[in-house]
């Protein structure tokens, strides 16, 4: 069994731009089911990725949307009424309810890859890059993650 059969999140750092952290969820099967929006700091990021995990599960934070081209999505939404993330474009209705409810599954995984010191971009081929099983704990003297 992989060790990604509960799902898994992918923590990206892009250079170059104002707000370089980024994160996706992907299904078992490595297909991206929910992609977050820019963060400037990778804790900020750790902090998105957490929403997900504590706003997953209730249907009232998702909000079915469709495109200007008629293609059907979803955002999900923190308590706060902020999106947390956004989905890809569905060929119908059905297929985007069924996104929702890979999102509900697998949201709650605590498997994040961290490739913020990789190249990224290795669709789940993660040599190089750490696994992390939670936010790393609050560094006191720094008064941040570390």
């Amino acid at each position: 069994m992989s060790k990604y059969s509960d799902g898994y999140y992918v923590l990206t750092k892009h250079s170059g731009i104002d707000q370089p952290y980024h994160w996706v969820l992907k299904a078992p099967n490595h297909e991206v089911i929910l992609t977050s929006e820019n963060y400037s700091s990778k804790h900020a990021a750790l902090n998105g990725i957490e929403s997900v995990q504590e706003n997953c599960n209730l249907d009232k934070n998702y909000s079915k949307k469709t495109a200007s081209d008629g293609s059907p999505y979803f955002t999900l939404h923190a308590k706060n009424s902020l999106v947390i993330g956004t989905s890809e474009m569905y060929s119908s209705n059905e297929a985007r309810d069924k996104g929702i409810e890979a999102v509900k599954n697998y949201g709650i995984t605590t498997i994040i890859v961290d490739e913020t010191n990789t190249s990224g971009g290795n669709n789940g081929n993660t040599s190089g890059a750490a696994v992390i099983s939670s936010k790393p704990t609050k560094n006191e003297n720094a008064g941040r993650y570390a």
